[in-house]
């Protein structure tokens, strides 16, 4: 199942970059007037881009909170021994690239709420980049970099829920609460059809929309009550099944075309200079590499853990530069820490260039690491 899963991961990263292609064409080409049109036309209450955002991302979310819970419960990180390393290594990843965003933009106070836009990495992406290097990277070290993008998935949903909630409503937060409560009754009971997950997860999706909490939270709140057991029979597990495809290759993509248009019209140098952007490429490419290695090395030096088998230092780099790739939460959060089209494109353009800068670097260095160690064998 953990073949597959990487497999996966790794074709929506390939799809993933032909759709963030796309959308950037398109925002700089005579059709942009209509791919915008189109992402800000209402239906139902909702502007296209927010439903992707707001209800299609909840999907997201459910599912990268199902693969935490499988992978805490009987997966890679279910003991504290397998979760001490990669753990720190996102710890790590998410306070060092926050620490450079807030460095740079220290004196614009009114764009520091973009501080936790560096701190996410995108699991597709990075795998997607690790898989060009074929058999040349050891199983062991898409497990930690597996491993340590799903705690970093977790930090951000804790982030979100905590720094980019809006004008809190105690009635519909008393709603949401009350059908979570229903929710666990329901896993505690043990009770194995589907519908019923379903059904009250589209209410607390909605009472969660309406509280001011982040609705997409709603997500990981229902994939943590439902019951798992084993890996076929549960509820929880025949979700997760039939989400993966339906997410990796439908809402992810989307989900690029959707943010990833920058309309690159006016921009120079000077644009990559900007307090913003220049500290989301900074907390991604230097903040990402020096938190992840520098968490690794002290976790080794003080025993907390060791280096995954058959990897090297020089390895481990490689993997803490492709942690630098944030694209889908770090566009998320770009979204969330900004209601401007200037700052957003700002931030935007941040991540592209340092998710770039970062996945190639990242590439090259696992290409002289895997070199080196065919030389030694």
């Amino acid at each position: 199942m953990f073949d597959e899963f990487l497999k996966s991961e790794a074709a929506s990263g390939v799809l993933l970059m032909a759709m963030t292609v796309l959308a950037l064409l398109l925002a700089n080409s005579p059709l942009a007037a209509a791919y915008f049109g189109i992402l800000h036309a209402y239906a139902g209450g909702l502007s296209i881009l927010h439903w992707i955002n707001d209800g299609l991302m909840a999907l997201f979310f459910l599912l990268v909170g199902l693969e935490i819970k499988r992978e805490l419960t009987g997966g890679e990180l279910s003991s504290w021994s397998l979760r001490a390393l990669p753990g720190l290594a996102a710890l790590g990843g998410m306070v060092a690239p926050a620490a450079f965003y807030i460095a740079i933009n220290r004196h614009a106070p009114e764009v520091l709420h973009g501080w936790a836009i560096p701190t996410a990495t995108d699991i597709a992406f990075s795998l997607g980049v690790l898989a060009l290097l074929g058999s040349r990277a050891p199983t062991s070290l898409k497990i930690f970099l597996t491993a340590l993008a799903i705690i970093d998935d977790l930090f951000a949903v804790l982030i979100i829920a905590l720094f980019y909630g809006n004008g809190l409503s105690w009635m519909f937060l008393g709603l949401a609460a009350a059908t979570a409560a229903v929710l666990m009754l329901l896993s505690r009971l043990r009770v194995a059809a589907l519908w019923p997950y379903l059904l009250l997860g589209a209410a607390l999706w909605f009472f969660v929309l309406k509280s001011g909490i982040h609705a997409t939270i709603a997500g990981v709140i229902l994939a943590f009550v439902m019951p798992r057991q084993g890996q076929g029979a549960s509820p929880s597990a025949r979700l997760e099944h039939g989400l993966h495809k339906w997410v990796a290759f439908g809402i992810v993509p989307l989900f690029a075309f959707a943010n990833a248009g920058v309309a690159l019209a006016g921009m120079g140098l000077g644009t990559l200079l900007q307090p913003i952007t220049l500290g989301v490429m900074a907390g991604l490419f230097l903040g990402k590499q020096a938190g992840v290695l520098g968490a690794v090395w002290l976790g080794v030096r003080f025993g907390l853990g060791r280096l995954p088998p058959n990897t090297s230092w020089l390895s481990l780099y490689g993997v803490s530069l492709l942690c630098g790739i944030g694209f889908t939460i770090s566009l998320f959060i770009s979204a969330l820490a900004f209601a401007g089209a200037g700052a957003q494109d700002a931030a935007k353009l941040g991540v592209l260039v340092g998710s770039l800068v970062s996945g190639v670097t990242g590439w090259l260095v696992l290409r002289l690491a895997a070199a080196r160690q065919a030389r030694i064998a």
